[in-house]
């Protein structure tokens, strides 16, 4: 009896034995992989904080004994910087707000209701991301100039002219990403909605919305750090208004023609990283989390 007890508690030590090595290659890969990612971040950090002699030295090292904060200064002391912040700011919370509500609305019609061309529809929504954004900056040009004749707020020159293209360059991912999501919620759930008395419009917000919010979370990502960091649009629609200008038309300060201040650029990258860094902080539990946990509680 003792004998067979012990046999049958034996831990499968050959099994583990095979599989470490492929597991310690496997890490090895993924740190290899991480550094590399890393790196150019590391590096942009460091010539923010390097005293200009470092930053244009021919021999550049991955290290400063002198670090300096002057970088910074001269980003700080150009004039509307904290504007051009605000502007940014502005456009990636619109853009995030706007495409979310719009996507998940959209996301939830065309899985839960059945109408005439809704696979046309999904198959145009996979289309309009394959066209790439510079060729349709010429068009949108256009179409900018003429709505401003028309819709106040949304013409040239205006934060608007940059709020509805990234609005609707978001609008096809978000609702492919949104319509699985909705998709694994089992209709089950929304009939039993229905027979405790749940309006339509209470399941959507109350209870939909909760289960769809991880989906909603990773393509808010997506829309900020597409606008926020978005200079093609900046640069074709804002021409003279330049209080209107976002944060990566402040970069353009910094490049002259007696030549580049490489430690300006970085610092001012460096600052426009944080807030990407801080939204990214601020949603990671939303992104990690499961919608089929969400479901089953």
């Amino acid at each position: 009896m003792s004998h067979s007890s012990a046999a049958g508690v034996a831990p499968p030590r050959r099994a583990f034995r095979i599989r470490r090595p492929w597991r310690l290659a496997a890490e090895a890969t993924a740190l290899a992989v991480a550094a590399v990612v890393a790196f150019p971040l590391y590096w942009m950090v460091l010539s923010a904080f390097k005293p200009a002699g470092e930053v244009r030295s021919t021999h550049p090292r991955p290290w400063t004994s002198a670090p300096s904060l002057d970088s910074f200064r001269r980003v700080f002391e150009q004039h509307d910087f904290g504007r051009y912040f605000l502007n940014s700011l502005l456009v990636a919370g619109a853009v995030v707000i706007a495409s979310g509500v719009i996507a998940f609305l959209a996301a939830t019609a065309v899985t839960r209701f059945r109408f005439r061309f809704r696979t046309t529809l999904l198959v145009m929504f996979l289309v309009a991301q394959m066209v790439p954004i510079e060729a349709l900056t010429i068009p949108m040009f256009f179409l900018m100039r003429d709505l401003g004749d028309t819709v106040p707020g949304v013409g040239l020159n205006t934060l608007g002219s940059l709020i509805l293209p990234h609005i609707a360059f978001s609008l096809p991912f978000a609702i492919w990403m949104l319509r699985g999501f909705v998709k694994a919620v089992p209709e089950s759930l929304e009939e039993a909605a229905y027979l405790d008395g749940a309006s339509r419009s209470r399941f959507l917000w109350q209870i939909l919305f909760p289960l769809v919010l991880p989906g909603l979370v990773a393509t808010s990502v997506f829309s900020f750090i597409s606008a926020w960091n978005d200079f093609l649009f900046a640069k074709s629609f804002i021409i003279s208004a330049t209080e209107n200008s976002t944060l990566p038309m402040a970069l353009l300060v910094f490049f002259k023609d007696e030549g580049n201040d490489w430690g300006g650029i970085m610092a001012a990258s460096t600052i426009m990283t944080i807030p990407v860094l801080i939204f990214f902080v601020l949603v990671q539990r939303r992104l990690v989390s499961g919608l089929g946990g969400a479901v089953k509680d």
